[in-house]
């Protein structure tokens, strides 16, 4: 298994102490979630994180993280967030990002804008100014980084793609007869098609949304908001609406520009990530970052398409993120340092997952070892568990 470092969450504090309120925290309130924070950090957390695109974090000013972060900057803890707006949404993703600016350059500490992007139509062509703000930043002695999948899709839930938190979803029945509902009702559901309507524009429209996970009818995943409606007869929007009232789905969306995703990894400062997570191999169709983030990067993006070199794109992976998170034993081949090594051929590593067909392991990769343990020998994986929870160190 892996080795696992921690972030204490920013949404996991405030609730454990406000629950799900939409205000500013009490002076008392504040101080119990610092209290939170430092106690993570004497556990070892490596920093604070965030996501302020989703309740309850949504709900949190500016100044609030600013307090917590440099709470968690008291023992070398650094702030990562996945930003307010990564595209048009509110205030969009220039603000956004100079949000995490302000936070890192007031609390003294590293800041990440995670899986850094420019999301839908609107937003395409911003990751110049996305860097020439966090360049800027950098030039008067703020640590910013950035972390990156390389992908042109992201992934969520649809309602949080479609409908922003705080904003009340039709009920099913609503959806299914419109003309049965009563004022009220007709109100709450007038208001969230009109705002589905403009958030799916954002995201390049209902051939864009692809279905990953849709416990109702499994039949659905892999397939387009815009393929389904058709069968079904309503609108996107509706069937939408009608699929988040049934119980949600979750979402692979096509959102990006390759202009962007390019830019954004050739900065120097730009780490590697998969924003992905643990999913059965027998279970719907999940993004492909879950299997092939890193993999993409090396074949498509170094050896296919020369937007970065090799030793730019391991580097990305490596030494650069274990700098940022101040793990200093580990992310480099040197004698004493953690033996955690990957054993690769540059000119056969290959993703193998794709958008409607996800469950591959990317090929190409040799052989494994994590604290010094073989955990892949041949492109197989061996029964070794090696992998052990690493703590921040003061």
């Amino acid at each position: 298994g892996p080795n696992v470092a921690l972030l204490i969450g920013h949404g996991s504090v405030r609730r454990s102490v406000m629950g799900g309120a939409n205000r500013a925290p009490t002076p008392g309130e504040l101080e119990k979630m610092r209290a939170l924070v430092r106690r993570a950090m004497e556990q070892g957390a490596f920093g604070l994180s965030s996501g302020l695109f989703y309740t309850p974090g949504s709900f949190a000013k500016t100044e609030e993280v600013i307090e917590l972060t440099k709470a968690a900057a008291e023992r070398g803890g650094l702030y990562t967030s996945h930003v307010r707006d990564e595209g048009s949404y509110t205030l969009g993703v220039l603000a956004s990002v100079q949000e995490v600016i302000r936070i890192a350059d007031e609390a003294k500490t590293i800041g990440i804008v995670s899986h850094a992007k420019a999301l839908g139509p609107d937003s395409w062509g911003l990751a110049h100014a996305i860097t020439q703000r966090i360049d800027a930043a950098r030039a008067r002695g703020v640590q910013v980084f950035t972390d990156q999948y390389a992908y042109e899709a992201s992934s969520t839930s649809l309602r949080a793609a479609l409908l922003p938190d705080g904003v009340p979803a039709p009920a099913a029945e609503h959806v299914a007869r419109p003309d049965k509902m009563t004022p009220a009702q007709r109100a709450v559901f007038d208001a969230a098609e009109s705002i589905a309507t403009e958030n799916l524009r954002r995201r390049g429209g209902a051939g864009a949304i692809q279905f990953a996970h849709y416990r109702p009818d499994p039949a659905r995943e892999g397939k387009t908001l815009a393929q389904v409606a058709a069968t079904s007869g309503r609108t996107p929007v509706r069937e939408a609406l009608d699929m988040i009232a049934r119980g949600g789905a979750s979402i692979v969306s096509f959102n990006m520009s390759e202009a962007d995703i390019a830019h954004l990894m050739r900065q120097v400062y730009t780490m590697t990530s998969s924003d992905g997570g643990l999913v059965l191999p027998t279970e719907g169709k999940p993004h492909p970052r879950n299997y092939g983030a890193f993999a993409r990067k090396m074949a498509l993006y170094s050896r296919e398409r020369c937007v970065v070199t090799l030793e730019h794109a391991v580097r990305s992976m490596t030494s650069l993120p274990a700098a940022v998170f101040g793990m200093h034993d580990r992310g480099v081949l040197r004698e004493g340092a953690a033996a955690d090594i990957a054993i690769f051929d540059p000119a056969r590593i290959l993703e193998k997952s794709t958008y409607t067909d996800p469950h591959h392991h990317a090929e190409g990769m040799h052989v494994v070892l994590v604290n010094g343990q073989v955990v892949l020998d041949g492109g197989t994986f061996t029964a070794a568990l090696p992998g052990k929870v690493l703590r921040k160190l003061p």
